[in-house]
């Protein structure tokens, strides 16, 4: 039976036309499958579906997302975000837990990444705070001469704020990759204008909750907030999380911007 499904130029050429005819044939695509952004069970026959070809260093994975969720497209991931994926799907792998640490900085700092639900206007925005394990120094510099983390960030395009009202502006070129149901990278320009690069990439996916997920999906957009070492600190509940952001805030502390889902 013909699916409801969608493929983009840009899969069909990795896949081939004959693969992708199968597809849209029903002969190679499930009836039902779980939502890769979402994680809610979705079909193929009964509702309009996006097919997304993650692609890393030597492997390929097709997956399949509502269309209201994600377009179809191709993902460019690291092998191993791409083989950890597979992991937590065939249920060889299950991730666990809050918060979880960056790759390394060039200047060894490494950077505390939480997921969190922050209140702003009335509503529930899905969020990220990222904090160093240390003070950043400018690129090339030698370090020991301050904190550079928000001057840096700031030039970036990242907003200063002094108190938590409404959502901070969108960051163009800037966005979160939440694939197979978790979270991945942050990616921000590549250089030249070339294809995106991961500014903060999970060593393993990391596990978000359904609540996150449901407002990230319906937004299409996930706030970052950043602060120095020091300012924010492992928070177990999110009402205290909120307490230190606005303590940050306050302080001049905290920078932030709205980054859209990768791929929407």
């Amino acid at each position: 039976m013909p699916r409801m499904l969608d493929v983009s130029d840009d899969v069909r050429a990795e896949i081939g036309d004959e693969e992708a005819d199968r597809l849209l044939a029903g002969e190679n695509a499930p009836g039902s499958y779980d939502c890769t952004s979402c994680r809610t069970p979705g079909d193929s026959e009964q509702e309009r579906t996006s097919t997304v070809l993650f692609i890393g260093e030597e492997t390929a994975v097709l997956a399949f997302a509502h269309a209201t969720c994600l377009p179809s497209q191709v993902v460019q991931v690291t092998e191993e975000q791409l083989q950890g994926a597979v992991r937590s799907i065939t249920g060889q792998d299950s991730v666990a837990g809050h918060e979880r640490p960056s790759e390394t900085l060039p200047e060894q700092a490494v950077l505390g990444v939480t997921s969190g639900l922050v209140l702003l206007g009335g509503e529930l925005h899905p969020a990220l705070v990222v904090e160093p394990t240390g003070p950043i120094a400018r690129p090339g510099t030698m370090g020991g001469g301050g904190d550079d983390f928000l001057p840096l960030l700031i030039e970036q395009g990242f907003m200063p704020l002094s108190q938590l009202t409404e959502v901070p502006p969108v960051l163009h070129g800037w966005s979160v990759l939440l694939a197979m149901g978790q979270l991945h990278a942050v990616l921000q320009p590549g250089a030249g204008g070339g294809s995106p690069v991961a500014w903060w990439q999970a060593h393993q996916p990391l596990q978000v909750t359904d609540s996150w997920r449901q407002a990230a999906n319906k937004h299409h957009q996930v706030l970052l907030f950043a602060a120095p070492v020091g300012s924010i600190g492992r928070q177990p509940r999110e009402d205290l999380l909120r307490e230190a952001l606005d303590k940050a805030a306050a302080n001049g502390k905290l920078v932030a911007c709205a980054m859209p889902l990768a791929g929407t």
